[in-house]
């Protein structure tokens, strides 16, 4: 699999019309709160306008498997092997050198590495990579690697000259115009 540059992670309809409208050719949705009946709507509304990109559901095979997404698993998650007879095509989060060697024996198509830099994304997040730990990270992975944590446009470039084939893009998306903000994040990484 080919993993787009822009990797956009969105918790809204609204947020997901707007980057699939920028130009966007992935979307993972992102809930980090029980699966309500409202939570699994908002889930299969995405679904609905990403007919024609793929759809990564962050950490439920159910809800997967319900919407016929991709999977993004992170290192306390469902197993990437048990997950596989569910889902067929799976993401798994890394965020040591560790981790990302044994990364490459799951049955997964890509590996996301992160945090690069310190974030606001998680409640308790990992220790931060940095751009050293993605040089050093990043080429024990036999699958595209996908940077996350902390990465602004004005770092974008330096993380993927570290080793990244894509950034996801959390923060950035969740304040002001989300469409401009996709657009922008597209150009910067073509």
């Amino acid at each position: 699999m080919i993993v787009p540059r822009f990797y956009p992670i969105v918790d809204s309809v609204d947020a997901a019309d707007a980057v699939l409208q920028a130009g966007a050719t992935i979307v993972q949705w992102r809930h980090k709160g029980p699966l309500t009946r409202q939570a699994f709507e908002t889930a299969s509304a995405i679904s609905e306008l990403c007919r024609s990109v793929p759809l990564v559901i962050n950490d439920r095979a159910d809800v997967a498997v319900l919407l016929g997404a991709m999977l993004h698993l992170g290192q306390d998650d469902l197993p990437a092997v048990l997950a596989r007879q569910m889902v067929y095509m799976i993401g798994l989060s890394t965020h040591n050198a560790e981790q990302m060697e044994a990364a490459n024996e799951e049955p997964v198509v890509y590996h996301a590495l992160g945090p690069i830099f310190a974030t606001t994304s998680k409640a308790n997040p990992e220790p931060v990579v940095g751009l050293e730990g993605l040089r050093a990270i990043a080429p024990l992975s036999n699958r595209p690697v996908v940077a996350i944590g902390g990465i602004t446009l004005e770092t974008a470039a330096s993380v993927i000259e570290a080793g990244a084939d894509s950034i996801a893009v959390i923060g950035a998306l969740q304040q002001g115009d989300v469409e401009k903000t996709a657009r922008t994040w597209i150009q910067h990484l073509r």
